[in-house]
């Protein structure tokens, strides 16, 4: 396999393809519609899908986190269509996380956290 860092996006694409889909729903260009700040747009990924994704997506994040920030940051670019370390103008009070990576992290505890995904834990 090429390094992840010679990827162009249509093949990052098809490695995370669960996070390329919440690219295109809860955290893309209009992820303010999904809530009034970007905690709000994580927190709403897990409850608009169902367990295989949860599941799936809780598996690609664990390979993401597992990369090197260099290898993020070129991924993140191809998955998603906001930048979730500046704190925009638009809408106000939106909120930024300090690297991606503390971003994926707080979408992979919200995943991980998810009641329906807690109870396969418990099974």
């Amino acid at each position: 396999m090429r390094k992840l860092l010679e990827l162009n996006n249509f093949d990052i694409c098809k490695i995370f393809k669960r996070l390329d889909d919440l690219g295109a729903s809860s955290l893309g260009e209009d992820a303010d519609m999904f809530g009034d700040t970007l905690e709000e747009a994580i927190q709403c990924g897990p409850r608009t899908h169902d367990l295989p994704f949860k599941l799936q997506t809780i598996a690609e994040l664990r390979t993401l986190l597992a990369c090197s920030d260099a290898e993020i940051d070129h991924i993140t670019w191809a998955l998603i269509r906001i930048d979730p370390t500046v704190e925009p103008e638009e809408p106000p009070n939106w909120g930024s996380f300090p690297s991606l990576r503390a971003f994926w992290s707080a979408v992979l505890h919200a995943f991980e956290h998810d009641p329906e995904v807690q109870e396969t834990k418990g099974s």
